[in-house]
């Protein structure tokens, strides 16, 4: 008999698991660690197993990999066999795979959808070919795989042993996909420096590598204006941990946003805006204090 005192080997495992994907998020993004730190424990090792998925699919496409000596075929791949791998560990619950395995372990747990993963992936697969010139729909197709689908899974996660009626439901879907996407427009606005110059991209239609006007800005900004305020008004529908953890992050972003609105478009093309410590650290203030502010 084994002794209870301790773990099984399976779960031992995917505690292994779990650790290694919260080392990526450590690694890697300072504000999405930020606004983790509020989420229930559990669900914030949740969403780092997803984070950390995310991650690994992007360090193939954006030029780890290619550093390390991958042609662009040896790049497709790596891609497609994480791919294969991750749909393969959601149905058996099981891969040799850290990173994967946890997130499958989330994704059985969550009810995150096959179909979630297959579009995240094939935007990423978008991304070892020339993104130059893209139409509003591949524009709306490759924002939807790399961030709305991602906003889902994380959704997912949120509501995982909730019981919601399908039209709040609606709601938070609606919010959370919008949410995605102003975090990757923020993003691909901010970095248009570098996808431009080193990478060779432009993913907002209208614009070319190296070529951001002052009114296709003013328009990329609103639209993010847009996506943020649709996101805001599903906020309050989520769980109470959840719900304050997405308000900061929220927040972030938008502050990032107020900080591209106020950049000129000349900047942009060659630095990389970000939110200073001390900001930071008032947005996490004011995240912190009760509903209605001090007393």
């Amino acid at each position: 008999m084994r002794d209870s005192a301790f773990p099984s080997p399976l779960g031992l495992y995917s505690k292994a698991a779990q650790s290694a994907s919260s080392r990526v998020i450590r690694e890697y993004s300072t504000s999405f660690k930020l606004a983790t730190a509020l989420l229930p424990a559990q669900t914030r090792a949740e969403i780092r197993n997803v984070y950390a998925l995310v991650r690994v699919a992007d360090e193939i496409v954006d030029g780890t990999a290619e550093e390390a000596g991958l042609d662009a075929d040896s790049r497709r791949a790596v891609l497609d066999d994480l791919e294969e791998e991750t749909l393969s560990a959601l149905r058996c619950g099981f891969s040799t795979n850290l990173v994967v395995h946890s997130f499958a372990v989330t994704g059985r747990s969550a009810g995150i959808e096959e179909v979630l993963v297959e579009a995240f992936f094939r935007s990423m697969r978008r991304d070892l070919t020339p993104v130059v010139s893209l139409s509003e729909e591949q524009y709306r197709t490759y924002v939807h795989g790399s961030a709305e689908a991602v906003g889902l899974m994380c959704l997912r996660v949120f509501l995982n042993g909730h019981q919601v009626p399908r039209d709040k439901l609606s709601r938070m879907e609606s919010g959370a996909a919008s949410l995605g996407a102003a975090f990757q427009k923020i993003n691909f606005l901010r970095d248009f420096a570098q996808d431009s110059q080193q990478l060779g991209r432009t993913y907002f239609p209208r614009t070319s590598p190296g070529v951001l006007n002052e009114h296709r800005k003013g328009e990329i900004i609103a639209d993010i204006d847009a996506d943020l305020a649709a996101a805001r008004k599903a906020v309050p529908l989520l769980p109470p941990g959840p719900r304050r953890a997405t308000a900061l992050a929220a927040a972030l972003f938008g502050e990032l946003n107020e900080r591209l609105r106020r950049t000129p478009a000349a900047e942009l093309h060659r630095l990389r805006v970000s939110v200073p410590r001390r900001a930071k650290a008032r947005i996490v203030a004011s995240a912190l204090l009760p509903a209605g502010g001090p007393r």
